[in-house]
């Protein structure tokens, strides 16, 4: 497959360190983070050199968040680890708020001020995955909904831009958030039980 050999080694390394992030993350094990820091930054390169600005802009939000992610998870406003919770009307209100201002924002930027072809498919990957990773850091059952619409709408936006590994990565996370949604809704009922 000569796709498959045409991948630099960046895009292989980020990919496989994206896929040990989720696991964990799935696994609900704090150290999730590190992996991800680790793939965002191969990431980072491989999405500017793509063209895909939103999604670059996207992993330089995930390494912020990531590094508040961790330190939440491990310490959160009590200096011990911070349980899994559903999201509140409150902060659905901020999902909503986080979506439309970051699409229209990146859509507006993308058009304005970018080469991109691909500003509305960009800007909306971006949007929801940038409210499912606040989600996230809160440690939301919920986030694992917003990642996958992400996910989903990746999947052809990465075999567009001739990204085949990323474009198995977000099926292979779409797939793990299905799992992790599940096994954190377990883990929500045997803390209340």
């Amino acid at each position: 497959m000569d796709i498959l050999t045409q991948t630099s080694w960046q895009e292989w390394l980020g990919v496989i360190f994206s896929i040990f992030q989720v696991i964990l993350a799935r696994y609900n094990n704090s150290k999730n983070y590190l992996f991800g820091i680790a793939g965002i930054l191969l990431t980072l390169f491989v999405m500017f050199n793509s063209k895909l600005y939103a999604e670059f802009t996207l992993n330089i939000y995930y390494l912020v968040m990531s590094i508040y992610g961790w330190l939440y998870w491990k310490y959160g406003k009590k200096k011990h680890e911070i349980q899994i919770t559903k999201t509140d009307k409150k902060e659905w209100l901020t999902v909503i708020i986080i979506v439309l201002f970051s699409f229209v924002i990146f859509y507006l930027a993308l058009t304005h001020y970018t080469d991109s072809d691909v500003p509305i498919w960009d800007s909306i990957v971006s949007a929801f995955a940038w409210a499912g990773m606040w989600l996230m850091a809160k440690r939301k059952l919920e986030n694992w909904i917003l990642l996958n619409i992400s996910n989903i709408i990746s999947i052809p936006l990465m075999i567009h831009k001739n990204l085949y590994l990323y474009a198995i990565l977000s099926f292979i996370l779409f797939c793990i958030a299905i799992s992790g949604y599940m096994n954190w809704k377990k883990i929500i009922k045997n803390t209340h039980a």
